[in-house]
């Protein structure tokens, strides 16, 4: 039986992310506001949940969500580097809707799918997402919708895609704004704009100088496109295209929906890496 939380109470705010908390804890799935969509969540380091997250959308191991953090120091644990453009952009646009896809940290035991060895990070601009994500830990969160529907703006849309599928809906209102997050891939020499989202591509250049599109042929030394994943929310066939994200958890689920940088959450600590750097979406 799922349960909601209208988190613009202050008791049932506390009540809804202790019990998100637990839930998450015991590999179930949560329903979380972010800065540009609704998104559903899970613990990334949980197979069995990602799995679950993936069934509940209709997706398959082709598509793996994004994770959310709740601090850079988290972030930084679970990438191998953030190349030479990342930590610019993660100054720049963290928290917020900006989507990176980088290689991950090889050390790393999860699973989230398919994900030829990258992982799609965001860390939000929700203070609700950002205290529940210090408290589980990283999360990968996919937009809430089924799929092939539009990404939940409000809970009352997520509850009706997800239904009991959800163990707890946390309902911060309506969303941010529509637009999942800005997806950017640096597993190659030169960033590539995967989705355009809620941030301009030209905010992203004027941090980083070139940014390759669809519309360029990729460098000889760039390494095959990351796997699918999500801002908040999936990324799907890299495009430019707004597609469904938290945001993200897009993450999410985007997710951004596509927060101040605190110290790792309890979570973050046992039988999973040291994530020493903050989380963001």
């Amino acid at each position: 039986m799922s349960r909601r939380y209208d988190c613009s109470d202050p008791m049932e705010r506390t009540r809804g992310i202790a019990e998100a908390v637990s839930a998450v804890r015991r590999g179930e799935l949560i329903v979380l506001p972010t800065d540009t969509v609704y998104g559903v969540g899970v613990d990334a380091f949980l197979a069995n949940a990602v799995q679950k997250l993936l069934d509940a959308k209709g997706r398959g191991r082709d598509m793996p969500p994004p994770v959310l953090v709740g601090s850079v120091r988290a972030a930084t644990a679970l990438v191998d580097n953030f190349g030479t453009y990342g930590q610019d952009l993660v100054d720049e646009f963290w928290p917020g809707a900006l989507t990176l896809v980088c290689r991950a940290n090889p050390n790393l035991m999860w699973d989230l799918g398919d994900t030829k060895g990258t992982v799609a990070l965001r860390m939000p601009m929700h203070d609700l997402a950002v205290e529940l994500l210090k408290e589980t830990g990283p999360m990968a969160v996919s937009s809430a919708n089924l799929s092939g529907r539009p990404a939940a703006r409000d809970v009352e849309e997520a509850e009706k895609m997800l239904g009991d599928a959800v163990s707890v809906y946390l309902d911060g209102g309506v969303s941010g704004h529509a637009d999942p997050s800005t997806i950017v891939d640096l597993t190659g020499s030169v960033p590539r704009l995967l989705r355009a989202g809620a941030i301009p591509e030209d905010k992203i250049r004027a941090v980083v100088g070139v940014l390759l599109t669809e519309e360029d042929e990729p460098y000889e030394d760039e390494p095959d496109a990351p796997a699918d994943a999500a801002s908040g929310t999936e990324i799907g066939k890299p495009s430019l295209t707004k597609g469904d994200g938290a945001h993200t958890q897009d993450a999410p689920a985007e997710p951004s929906p596509e927060a101040a940088e605190t110290a790792a959450g309890p979570a973050e600590a046992a039988a999973k890496p040291s994530l020493s750097k903050d989380d963001d979406k």
